[in-house]
């Protein structure tokens, strides 16, 4: 099968303000006068791992250990401070819970507008628009706005956009965490079905029990590093052990 992900030496180091700022307008102005004093944070350090073309890769470890920014820079939202990363195919991520939607827009509204943030016009959503509707199981709830939405309904709505177009590459970042537990199995089998035509999924869950049944392989993180990678099975077992 062939590399659909490829992450070389990836770091990631963030400046952090070492001191405390009352207001925006202190900050720009210490800052302008450099009087702005930060404390570095390697988030990432020489990260290397390869994604082939129907895996279901997991991504383990505990808060903080850098999973999140490591699946921003993959997904383009974030550029590492050191390394590089390949992607080849059409990407759906589901990174942070509600990115890309207008909270004050309606499910309907925003469904189009998400839709435009991955790149699709208002054709091809007009055809995916009653299986978007469908599967989330909104319909009564179309035109409220969103801001009116549980976290669960939120999260609904996303997967059910991300998913309705058959990415090349799905991105799942805690997002069956919310919600109840029927939906996620819906969810579950929703991957399933998009892994049978092909599609690679990075799947990130604090449930190790979940890396375990949806994912063949998986990377443990620590502290910003690679610990293991290999089988989900294995990786798994050497995290919830350690």
């Amino acid at each position: 099968m062939a590399n659909v992900i490829e992450v070389k030496d990836v770091s990631m180091l963030f400046n952090l303000s070492s001191e405390k700022v009352d207001s925006l307008k202190e900050y720009v102005v210490k800052l302008l006068k450099r009087e702005l004093y930060f404390n570095k944070f390697l988030a990432l350090e020489d990260i290397s791992f390869e994604v082939e073309q129907g895996d279901t890769f997991g991504l383990v470890g505990l808060n903080g250990a850098g999973k999140s920014t490591l699946l921003k820079i993959i997904a383009g939202v974030l550029k590492p401070t050191k390394g590089t990363v390949k992607v080849s195919g059409e990407m759906a991520p589901l990174i942070e819970l509600g990115a890309g939607f207008n909270f004050d827009l309606s499910a309907k509204e925003n469904i189009y507008l998400n839709g435009a943030v991955l790149g699709h016009s208002r054709e091809f959503m007009d055809q995916h628009f009653d299986d978007i509707v469908a599967f989330s199981e909104l319909k009564e709830f179309l035109d409220i706005p969103i801001k009116n939405y549980s976290s669960g309904m939120v999260a609904r709505l996303a997967f059910s956009i991300a998913t309705a177009i058959k990415p090349d590459i799905l991105i799942v970042d805690e997002v069956l965490a919310v919600g109840d537990y029927k939906f996620q199995e819906k969810c579950k089998r929703k991957m399933s079905e998009l892994l049978d035509d092909g599609t690679t999924v990075l799947f990130v869950s604090h449930s190790s029990e979940q890396v375990k049944e949806m994912c063949n392989k998986a990377v443990w993180i620590e502290k910003g590093r690679i610990k293991k990678i290999g089988s989900a099975e294995e990786v798994v077992d050497a995290y919830t052990l350690a």
